[in-house]
């Protein structure tokens, strides 16, 4: 049986959360930073990660920019 990283090993994205990418991100760059690289209102207007989880999920291009800038990120550096 195949693991789920093994099934799609071209994705890199494949088996991480959305939790998880906003977190790293939030870590590394800070709310006002974030806000600053991705113009999203729930990063610039009282943001919190329960509020952004609920607008990227239901916005398919808000959060496909949030997975080129963690992709962008785990190229420049091991997560």
């Amino acid at each position: 049986m195949t693991t789920p990283k093994e099934s799609q090993p071209n994705n890199p994205l494949h088996g991480v959360k959305l939790a998880d990418i906003l977190e790293v991100l939030v870590k590394k760059y800070g709310w006002e930073e974030l806000g600053d690289r991705i113009n999203i209102r729930c990063f610039t207007h009282n943001p919190s990660i329960k509020s952004s989880l609920t607008f990227l999920r239901k916005t398919p291009w808000a959060r496909e920019k949030v997975e080129q800038l963690y992709l962008l990120l785990s190229k420049r550096t091991v997560l």
